[in-house]
């Protein structure tokens, strides 16, 4: 038979006092950010590279685009 989180909790944590039961929670917490920060995957990050690559785009899709208002305007 499998115990539920929610009986470990009735039958365990609301048991300790709010010390153990903080520390509880602090190294419950502390592990789950151990795992998380192995979890992210860098690949999705941007490189300096990608940043100067969508300036650049950036930069001339709107001089395109600001040309193209001058002449319609003219």
């Amino acid at each position: 038979m499998q115990t539920t989180v929610q009986e470990i909790y009735i039958q365990v944590v609301r048991n300790l006092s709010l010390a153990e039961q903080l520390r509880l929670a602090t190294l419950i917490l502390n592990d789950l950010v151990k795992q998380q920060s192995t979890a992210i995957d860098e690949s999705d990050t941007w490189t300096e590279e990608d940043e100067r690559d969508l300036v650049s785009f950036s930069l001339q899709s709107a001089a395109s685009n600001f040309s193209e208002i001058d002449e319609a305007e003219q």
